[in-house]
């Protein structure tokens, strides 16, 4: 069976400052972990977070390369300040601005297009749970990207499972259930290809914290998490860092 590091990344969505860059940096800089340790801070905080050592993400970039798109994340810019990463596809840019499959995928191909690495997150609403439709859900998300671009493109990359439901709410996925999910993502992926699904690193997203990441990071096919709140609070991101195995 392929080995597969362990990842935990920090999404500080609109919240941080220069001030918790440095005290995050602290927590975490004199430590060993079994992990790989990823911060996604607001985009303009980037620059700082990766001259302190940090791995650091964008949390969203543009699909289009350059051009007159206001506002926007250029993806090649992010990288020349420092990123490595990018989250396409959280469930906020999804409901919040309205970003559908196909704007994911190409945020995706862009991403990768541009030497990103991208965190593609999937999941479900509780309506779409309770209806029973949680595979499909996932099915449909991670098939626009293979649709688009083929399955070889997600050999470069993450997929984030986090059921809506659970972010921001303090509701947990049990171990069991996240698990089973993360399993199907596998087996998806296998129907594909088995190595890319094996090697390929899952993460679950949605109230993790310092209580539960060890059990849902023990799991067979979760590869550690993607953390909202917690990320925010020094001590208790690298007590979740601490968490992960291998």
């Amino acid at each position: 069976m392929t080995t597969r590091k362990q990842i935990v990344a920090g999404n500080w969505k609109m919240n941080g400052s220069k001030d918790l860059i440095d005290q995050i940096s602290e927590a975490v800089s004199n430590q060993t972990f079994q992990a790989d340790v990823i911060v996604f801070p607001p985009a303009m905080l980037i620059e700082q977070a990766a001259s302190k050592g940090l791995t650091v993400g964008t949390q969203t970039v543009s699909e289009y390369k350059e051009g007159a798109y206001t506002g926007e994340i250029q993806a090649s810019l992010a990288k020349s300040l420092g990123a490595t990463y990018t989250l396409v596809g959280h469930s906020e840019r999804r409901a919040i601005y309205g970003e559908s499959d196909e704007d994911v995928a190409n945020k995706f191909a862009q991403a990768q297009e541009q030497g990103l690495t991208p965190i593609l997150c999937v999941g479900e609403t509780e309506e779409e749970r309770e209806n029973g439709q949680t595979e499909q859900v996932v099915a449909r998300q991670i098939n626009a990207v293979i649709t688009k671009l083929g399955v070889a493109a997600l050999a470069n990359s993450v997929i984030a499972y986090e059921p809506v439901w659970a972010i921001g709410t303090g509701k947990t996925a049990s171990p069991e259930q996240a698990q089973a999910v993360h399993k199907f993502i596998r087996d998806l992926l296998s129907g594909n290809d088995k190595q890319i699904a094996q090697s390929l690193q899952l993460l679950y997203g949605g109230s993790v914290n310092e209580q539960n990441s060890e059990l849902l990071f023990a799991q067979d096919d979760i590869d550690g998490g993607l953390i909202g709140g917690a990320s925010l609070k020094p001590e208790s991101f690298a007590a979740i860092c601490r968490s992960a195995k291998g």
